[in-house]
């Protein structure tokens, strides 16, 4: 079989994998595509609902305090029931958050558009596992949450950390925190 037949075959039977997940009926490429077209479109709107339920559900601030958006993640068939699952992802609002290397240690600012109750607790845990120590910081969570600190490398750990590792391992603790609430 030559490599231009093994890259027809190949097309069409993600064709046949893509016509199967999305419950076509249509037989040539070009109905395939267009009934895959359609259907993304549903999910699109199936989200865009959720979404519009999620945010007249009545929860006040302390039950949702960030904005939630879903996102459409992923789409698979499964083949032994012909069950089509689809993966959602629920983001929180926009968040922002910058390390910046200084002469010993580092500055960090983490800003959040809304209120984060305990956030700050689990962010100075996580200084705390790195081995910095806060040796400033200024902090508001009274309509959105912002942190900035400077954070100083104790004598333990100060070889081999950088500011990407930090800003890592905050982002971590932003999305930790994001799924215990």
């Amino acid at each position: 079989m030559s490599s231009k037949d093994r890259k027809k075959a190949s097309a069409h039977r993600k064709l046949q994998r893509l016509r199967s997940a999305i419950n076509s009926t249509a037989i040539n490429k070009t109905s395939i595509i267009v009934d895959a077209s359609r259907y993304i479109q549903e999910l699109k709107e199936k989200v865009e609902m959720l979404n519009q339920e999620i945010g007249t559900s009545g929860m006040s601030t302390s039950q949702n305090p960030l904005p939630m958006v879903l996102v459409l993640t992923d789409i698979r068939k499964q083949e032994e029931n012909s069950k089509v699952y689809i993966d959602l992802k629920v983001l929180y609002g926009f968040q922002k958050v910058t390390v910046e290397t200084l002469e010993k240690g580092f500055l960090i600012n983490v800003f959040l558009e809304k209120n984060c109750p305990g956030l700050l607790v689990s962010i100075l845990e996580t200084f705390e596992e790195l081995g910095l120590d806060v040796l400033d910081a200024r902090v508001s969570c009274e309509d959105n949450f912002q942190l900035e600190a400077i954070g100083g490398e104790n004598q333990s750990n100060a070889e081999g950390m950088d500011a990407q590792m930090v800003k890592q391992a905050v982002m971590q603790a932003i999305n930790k925190w994001t799924e215990n609430i």
